[in-house]
């Protein structure tokens, strides 16, 4: 079981402020944390491989396959303003 004095050390090494109330509230719920990872010590995982998912998951994505894209002067047509080959945008960093 944590005690306040615990809390409120913890509390100081990460310089935080808490209130009696919180001191007490933090007392209760770090003591069900650790009650539960004593829970789980007893588990047996001698057999068991780590993992970084519960689930096996795999690349979904297709392979990168170039296509035929449409001419620069189609893409540009619906530009509200554009110079040379590109789309004109409005200045959004200072020069210098």
């Amino acid at each position: 079981m944590i005690d306040r004095d615990q809390v409120r050390k913890v509390a100081h090494l990460a310089r935080l402020s808490l209130t009696p109330e919180e001191e007490a509230a933090f007392a209760g719920q770090l003591s069900s944390i650790l009650d539960y990872v004593q829970q789980l010590e007893a588990l047996d995982v001698a057999d068991v491989e780590p993992t970084a998912r519960a689930i096996e998951t795999r690349n979904v994505l297709r392979p990168d396959q170039p296509l035929p894209c449409l001419p620069t002067e189609e893409l540009l047509r619906p530009a509200p303003d554009r110079e040379d080959p590109f789309f004109r945008v409005p200045q959004i960093l200072q020069d210098g």
